[in-house]
């Protein structure tokens, strides 16, 4: 009779802690399942108009992108076994201590857009750690063909600076990259899912001379074109000659960079990375599943709380299939993947041109 009646209370309890949140219509008449997660769309107002210069898909976006993986990568389990301090994830340090982190090796050039989005992350009184992965998620909404990321509300605004070492950087050797990753709990395959971002990137401080050299032809689209552009022979240098983390391009304008051609080519990922050529989809959805695992690092995901749907939908893809760019044929794709044949696609008509700097806002 008690341990019915124990259980009996157990249960009761777990219902009334089970009790859902709270729905709730937020500024604009906007619905939202949690009443929390009415503040993001007023965030999402903000950064949409101010940051991200009326909703495009720039430099901002493309910064705001690195921004979320150097706060989040920045976590050892290995360092914590060892009896050190690891790095907190997705915490928001990168911001709390912008005068530090920014300074490592891997983090150079940060400070600019960590200046440019704790502002908007002290006006509406959220955490840098939400801030940072909510104006990433939105970024990216921005560019077509894009993904609708995962946004999960409710880190705490403590943190502490993190250890230097923990970004991989694009002079590091593909075992160094993957060593890192694994540490942070990620495969070979998933360092590919989570390179999607360099299609909508591009270089301020490799090269500082051509700053806003995009990585593929197409930086303000999420497509493919970074997997096969990678896989061009390279053939020259979009700049002055070569710089530290930087190898070879296949086509005047581009910069490539070390550490992309190596895991391009490397038979750990070269068949991941050769899948998502005629694969868009399956690329977005590799890279979103990714993400949502990269921007709970360091965080218990039960404490959290789901606003996705304060995250805009992008537009689709024009195209499903990646093509090679003017003047470029199929010969000079250096094929890495053994295990499945090259895919058979189109070329761009007309010849070759030079592709643009992305623009400063």
């Amino acid at each position: 009779m008690f341990t019915k009646t124990l259980v009996a209370i157990l249960g009761l309890a777990l219902i009334v802690g089970a009790v859902p949140p709270k729905k709730a219509t937020c500024s604009k008449g906007r619905k939202a399942n949690d009443q929390r997660c009415c503040v993001w769309f007023d965030v999402l107002d903000d950064i949409q108009e101010n940051l991200f210069d009326g909703g495009e898909c720039g430099e901002e976006v493309h910064e705001s992108l690195r921004l979320t993986f150097h706060d989040a990568i920045s976590f050892s389990p290995k360092m914590f076994k060892e009896g050190k301090f690891g790095g907190g994830g997705a915490d928001g340090s990168i911001m709390a201590f912008a005068e530090e982190e920014t300074h490592f090796d891997a983090s150079v050039g940060l400070d600019e857009i960590v200046g440019e989005q704790k502002p908007f992350a002290l006006a509406h009184k959220v955490s840098f750690g939400d801030f940072i992965q909510f104006a990433g998620a939105v970024g990216v909404s921005n560019c077509v063909g894009g993904p609708h990321l995962q946004f999960l509300a409710g880190r705490s605004n403590h943190s502490q600076v993190s250890p230097d070492g923990l970004i991989p950087l694009p002079t590091d050797s593909v075992d160094t990259i993957l060593a890192r990753f694994a540490d942070a709990g990620f495969s070979a395959s998933e360092v590919v899912d989570l390179l999607a971002s360099h299609t909508v990137a591009a270089q301020d401080h490799i090269d500082p001379d051509i700053h806003g050299s995009p990585f593929d032809s197409t930086p303000s689209e999420f497509d493919a074109q970074f997997f096969v552009e990678t896989l061009l022979k390279g053939v020259a240098f979009p700049g002055n000659g070569s710089h530290s983390g930087e190898v070879l391009s296949p086509y005047p304008g581009e910069l490539r960079l070390q550490s992309d051609a190596l895991l391009a080519r490397d038979p750990r990922t070269a068949c991941e990375w050769q899948s998502f050529i005629s694969n868009h989809d399956l690329m977005v959805q590799r890279f979103t599943k990714a993400m949502a695992k990269m921007a709970v690092l360091g965080n218990d995901p039960r404490t959290l709380y789901d606003c996705s749907e304060v995250i805009p939908v992008p537009k689709p893809a024009a195209s499903k299939v990646a093509h090679l760019p003017a003047g470029k044929t199929l010969k000079d794709i250096e094929h890495a993947c053994k295990a499945t044949p090259f895919p058979t696609i189109k070329a761009d008509p007309g010849p070759e041109t030079s592709i643009p700097v992305v623009p400063a806002s």
